[in-house]
């Protein structure tokens, strides 16, 4: 594994859970929004953490914290992100995995093979403007492959989305509903211009409360069970 980063603690990340974060380096998408730019392309890394040394740490605290997540980065790109999993579930956590659904052969095992108690995928725009948002080609029907996979997961699960007002249109987001639809949680993130890949987009915004709140209640009415916005 290829570990740029490591939270060892965090109340808000698992659902209901204390948890540790690990950060996987590399992505395969270049989202000019991105608020981790160090964990995307490996000349901007700061450093890499051993493996031993995450998984010393989370022994050492089985019975203090619950859970763990696996964030990026993309960390479905990891050659041994199967063997590292079964490791961290050994020791009894609840796993939480981020992904971005490119890789649903990966998600498949993952699925399979009891990995993880809690999916969480970005849905980066409607299919057609996928690689217009993330800068790279993207095979689209791997993306609802993925989205079909973890809803019949019978995990626990959400779909989110960043929302940058010049990037997505209150249109474009109820597309998404529309892929997404009769998803137990789809949850839209406020873009917050606090560090970014493109550096352009420190001077980008998001929707206000009120906005949010119009395009909520069209979801509804697209067969989105529940919506948050954070």
């Amino acid at each position: 594994m290829i570990i740029g980063g490591f939270q060892r603690f965090s109340l808000i990340d698992y659902p209901g859970k204390i948890c540790a974060i690990v950060f996987t380096q590399g992505c395969n998408f270049r989202c000019p929004y991105c608020h981790n730019p160090e964990l995307v392309d490996m000349k901007r890394a700061i450093g890499f953490i051993p493996e031993e040394e995450i998984l010393s740490f989370l022994k050492k605290r089985r019975g203090r914290l619950d859970a763990v997540e696996i964030t990026g980065g993309e960390p479905t790109l990891q050659p041994d992100l199967l063997d590292f999993l079964k490791a961290i579930k050994d020791m009894g956590y609840l796993i939480k995995l981020d992904s971005n659904g490119t890789h649903p052969d990966m998600l498949k095992q993952i699925i399979y093979k009891n990995l993880v108690d809690y999916l969480a995928m970005d849905v980066k725009a409607p299919l057609e403007k996928y690689e217009e948002i993330v800068n790279v080609k993207v095979d689209t029907e791997k993306i609802k492959y993925s989205i079909d996979l973890i809803k019949n997961s019978r995990l626990n699960y959400e779909f989110r989305t960043t929302v940058v007002k010049s990037l997505l249109s209150k249109e474009d987001i109820i597309e998404i509903g529309k892929l997404i639809k009769g998803t137990n949680l789809y949850i839209l993130q406020k873009f917050i211009p606090s560090k970014t890949l493109n550096p352009k987009f420190l001077k980008e915004s998001t929707y206000s409360d009120i906005e949010f709140e119009k395009i909520g209640e069209e979801l509804k009415n697209q067969g989105i069970r529940r919506y948050k916005v954070r």
